[in-house]
């Protein structure tokens, strides 16, 4: 093989090696995974009560469900060390307490829309100030502790 020939397959390699993006087996892929995963979830949920998604009452209840379980997940994949390529602000690792303590709100918030899912029939006047709790919670955490 010319040595041209070789450098230029050395080249396309590393760059492609460096444009690989995070880990997806990584604590920061993980938490980034589920963390979509609610945001996609919430979306379609405040779609629903905001008429952009027709309301289903079906899909609402387990899309609450959903979120509620997810809404306990991404806590447990912050390492104690900051990585390098993390959106969170180092004050997650400085202040795990209030950290903490908006994680635990937001759980409860979630909790709190499942509760709410179990009156039938549903109604969205009768969700949307739980639902906006939710919201609200995933504000107070990223204005505090996430880059933009």
């Amino acid at each position: 093989m010319k040595p041209k020939t070789l450098l230029l397959l050395v080249l396309a390699s590393l760059t492609l090696t460096a444009c690989g993006g995070v880990d997806p087996n990584s604590p920061l892929g993980k938490r980034q995974t589920i963390f979509k995963q609610m945001l996609n979830t919430s979306e379609d949920l405040g779609g629903m009560l905001r008429g952009r998604i027709a309301f289903d009452e079906e899909k609402f209840v387990v899309g609450a469900a959903q979120l509620d379980k997810l809404s306990r997940q991404p806590w447990q994949h912050f390492p104690q060390v900051k990585e390098d390529e993390s959106s969170a602000k180092d004050e997650v690792w400085q202040r795990q307490e209030r950290f903490q303590q908006l994680a635990r709100e937001l759980e409860r918030a979630t909790a709190a829309l499942v509760v709410a899912t179990t009156a039938t029939p549903l109604q969205r006047a009768d969700l949307a100030a739980p639902m906006q709790r939710v919201e609200d919670g995933c504000e107070a955490c990223h204005e505090e502790f996430r880059v933009y």
